[in-house]
């Protein structure tokens, strides 16, 4: 599977806003924290971008599946289950 983002792209350090004691609790269990936003970033934009990608073939989609419900799928008659 690709990447959605370029991993190869430079870092850019940025402010976030965290709360005082999950961040202390973080730190504590070693987590690394900018490498589990990134992640965790990078899921999100993932949910977005399939989400705008079947908004905008939403069309498409809905005239394939009103295709096979009419006349099935090419395999159908082959099929032994």
């Amino acid at each position: 599977m690709s990447a959605i983002y370029d991993e190869s792209a430079a870092k850019k350090a940025t402010n976030v806003t965290v709360n005082s004691d999950l961040l202390r609790k973080a730190k504590a269990y070693k987590i690394n924290i900018s490498k589990s936003f990134e992640a965790y970033l990078a899921e999100l934009v993932k949910e977005k971008e399939e989400a705008r990608w079947l908004e905008e073939n939403k069309e498409a989609i809905e005239a394939f599946n009103e295709r096979v419900r009419k006349r099935g799928l090419f395999g159908d008659k082959y099929r032994r289950f």
